[in-house]
């Protein structure tokens, strides 16, 4: 029992920091979800016009689904701002124990993560979008009428969107990975095969599950890992040269 108290006492003034930086970040959150609920009608709004299919009409299956899909957008609208907050603490949380290399990484790799999820996110919009125009024009060939469920419809997209921009932060992860020891450029060449396997496993279970989309959402996936293990031999290289 007293070394639990020693325990709690030494670590005290971490505990006592990572709680004021977590309600920061909570403060942060509600503020962004009040704001991202009263944006959810030019949002959906926008959304509709923007996601306008021929020969599609998008309805909505009860009275409270709207309000449901405000709520939604309020959540991901208050995640998405809020994320920045959450790198910049954890830093400042992190920054008395890194050296400065480990810093520097740190701070580099912010930018490159927030281009990675916006690249991947925009390139699963745009692949959906293409995707559900060629399902529609399916459907009408095949005499099927298409009322789409808003719900639906935006929850797929975003919720696939959002996961493929999360899934271009492997790099990141993987450069992580090796820099730390835990893996390294020849154990990741000789599971490429494995890597792209998963690849296909993972996009197959996200919507839509034509053979198409299959294809256009995985085949960047893989072409990122090989671009990762590329990049980390070079600077393998360099390292060795110097």
């Amino acid at each position: 029992m007293d070394s639990l108290r020693h325990y709690f006492a030494k670590f005290s003034a971490y505990f006592g920091e990572l709680h004021r930086r977590l309600l920061s970040v909570a403060r942060v959150f509600g503020l962004s979800f009040v704001v991202g609920f009263f944006l959810a009608t030019p949002l959906i709004k926008f959304f509709v016009g923007y996601m306008a299919i021929k020969n599609v009409v998008i309805v909505t299956s009860s009275p409270f689904q709207l309000l449901d899909l405000a709520m939604s957008i309020a959540f991901f609208f208050a995640t998405v701002i809020v994320t920045p907050f959450i790198v910049y603490h954890l830093y400042a949380f992190l920054r008395p124990g890194l050296h400065p290399v480990e810093k520097r990484t740190f701070l580099s790799l912010i930018p490159v993560a927030l281009v990675l999820f916006f690249f991947g996110f925009s390139y699963g919009f745009a692949t959906l979008y293409m995707a559900m125009k060629m399902i529609a024009q399916v459907n009408l060939s095949l005499g099927v009428v298409n009322y789409w469920d808003i719900g639906r419809f935006a929850a797929e997209i975003v919720l696939t969107s959002s996961l493929l921009g999360l899934t271009f932060e492997f790099p990141i992860i993987i450069t992580f990975l090796i820099r730390a020891g835990f893996t390294n450029v020849d154990f990741l060449r000789s599971k490429r095969r494995h890597a792209a396997v998963l690849v296909f496993v993972f996009v197959s279970l996200l919507p839509p599950t034509d053979g198409l989309s299959l294809v256009l959402m995985a085949a960047p996936l893989v072409a990122i890992y090989e671009v990762t293990i590329l990049l980390n031999a070079r600077k393998k290289r360099r390292i060795l040269l110097t």
